[in-house]
Order: C-alpha cells, then structure tokens, then sequence
C-alpha cells in the first residue's frame, strides 16, 4: 500500500529496500550482499511498545531465505528505538483496521531524540538439517536475549533522552 504514495518508492530505492519477493531476496544474499529484513514488518512497527515484545506470529519467510541463500542469520536489535517514534497502533481500533485492510491508519508521534545504539548477534550458522520454522525460533530467542540484555523495560522516553548525557 505504501508503494503508492508519491516519493516512496523513490525513497525505497535510494535505501535500496525492497519489498520481496523471497526469490530476489535469496539472489542478494547469493551474490554475497547482506540483506536487512524485519520479520514483524509494519505490524510491529504498528503495534509494538515500552514492553519490546517480539511481534512475528508464525513468519519464518526471512529463515527460508537463509535456508535457501545458505547464510547465516546475525540478530541485530537497536536500543531505544520504540521511545524514538510511539504509535497509536496497539489500540484496538487501530489494530482492528490493520488487520483489516493492511494500511497503517495508525498516527505515530515522537522523532524525540533518544540515544540509539544497535547491536549485533552471534551469528545462527547455515545448517542443511535445520527446518524454517527451528532457525526463525532460534532467531526469536537470539533477538530475545539482545533486549533483554542490551533493553531497560518498560522503555522509558525520558530515559532514553537523558542516555544521551550519561556514559556507561
């Protein structure tokens, strides 16, 4: 839905993002790119909040990929990222017309600049005897135990702005 709002796909293809189909994303990785996919999606981005609960349901599209590119999977979580931009999206109406008809109506305030700090994982090694739904519970818990070990819940907006002026 989002394709069509003027300059979006432009900015999509200055970021280089795009949008499946699981064939090219297994192309990328083949020729030896990374390749960044958000298993949540916009529901996540949607719905989530303070508590980084992980939001996937049952996808295991973005684990098929590496089955069938043959690569690693490296977890990565950012810190603070729900106290930067908060959404409307968890309430019941919102989510109603998500679900419903795959648009985001849900309205989104913040840009507060928090401090952002982005970590990567021990990389989930390619394994021909793992099944897509083995490696995507693999990843949940690998991005499970980033939050909670790098994440201060429930996330704060507050906090995360005074971060910014305190070193650990």
């Amino acid at each position: 839905m989002l394709m069509f709002l003027t300059g979006f796909s432009l900015l999509l293809d200055v970021f280089c993002a795009l949008h499946g189909p699981r064939e090219k994303c297994v192309e990328i990785l083949k020729s030896g790119h990374l390749l960044a996919i958000s298993p949540g999606g916009v529901r996540e981005a949607l719905i989530s909040d303070e508590t980084y609960n992980i939001i996937w349901g049952n996808r295991k599209g973005f684990a098929q990929v590496a089955i069938d590119a043959k690569v690693p999977i490296i977890p990565m979580f950012t810190q603070n990222i729900r106290e930067g931009f908060r959404s409307l999206g968890g309430t019941r109406l919102f989510r109603w017309l998500y679900e419903k008809f795959r648009y985001p109506f849900a309205p989104m305030y913040g840009g507060f600049p928090v401090k952002l700090r982005t970590f990567l994982g021990d990389p989930i090694p390619y394994d021909p005897k793992i099944t897509a739904e083995e490696l995507a519970e693999k990843t949940k818990n690998a991005l499970q135990a980033l939050i909670d070990k790098h994440q201060r819940i429930p996330g704060n907006i507050m906090s995360a702005l005074l971060e910014r002026f305190h070193k650990k």
